[in-house]
């Protein structure tokens, strides 16, 4: 009696088996979030990629392959915090708000990404005090910029056309006025409770602080005849 054949196993589909490149994208994303993690409690000359590799649950070797020695790591995890605040002001979709209504978003954005992200004024601390060397060697972070910058300009063109701001502003210094007035608070709020005696990171005092940078931002923008 002749045995049947056994029936072949099926091939997995290309839909089935996990992408080479996939889960390339799942450990870089993995080491990346480890090391914001990292930086943001050690800072760059303290961080360890040996904790690295720790925190992400993956083999160090890992980290050289997908992103590179620790400064590559430190310049892509610190690329990674702008990206974020970036798809968070696009999602604002800004082109198709009235430019006042747009605006108020923006700043209020830009304010509630400070309080809420204390792991960029952390890393941004840590660049500047190396004067931005890392941040220097990609030009990434200028091509994120630019459409925001572009989206500025546009709010201000239709704003100004519309009679509600003045003409003249400078998209670039618009925007670093509107970071700096978020920045400088959030980052400084510690030294600032104990000179005011006042708990400035408590949820009342940040609220009424974004209250007073959008009035200062919408004030300073207003045309004068709305005054």
């Amino acid at each position: 009696m002749t045995k049947s054949p056994k029936p072949r196993a099926k091939r997995p589909s290309e839909k089935s088996r996990p992408s080479a490149k996939a889960n390339e994208e799942k450990v870089r994303e993995a080491i990346l979030t480890a090391a914001i993690a990292e930086f943001v409690e050690h800072g760059l000359g303290g961080a360890r990629v040996d904790a690295i590799a720790r925190r992400a649950k993956t083999n160090k070797r890992y980290l050289y392959v997908y992103v590179g020695n620790k400064e590559a790591i430190w310049l892509a995890a610190l690329l990674r915090v702008y990206e974020i605040m970036r798809a968070g002001e696009r999602e604002l979709k800004l082109e198709k708000l009235a430019p006042d209504e747009g605006m108020r978003q923006l700043i209020r954005f830009n304010f509630r990404f400070h309080v809420e992200h204390p792991e960029f004024i952390a890393m941004l601390n840590d660049e500047n005090r190396q004067k931005g060397r890392n941040l220097r060697r990609s030009t990434k972070a200028q091509k994120m910029y630019s459409p925001l910058l572009a989206l500025i300009e546009g709010l201000l063109r239709r704003g100004e056309e519309a009679g509600l701001f003045r003409g003249g502003v400078d998209p670039m210094q618009l925007y670093i006025s509107i970071a700096a007035l978020s920045y400088f608070y959030c980052s400084n709020q510690y030294t600032l409770s104990a000179i005011f005696g006042q708990d400035l990171g408590g949820r009342p005092e940040m609220l009424r602080r974004e209250e007073h940078v959008v009035s200062m931002i919408m004030g300073y923008l207003a045309h004068p005849s709305e005054n």
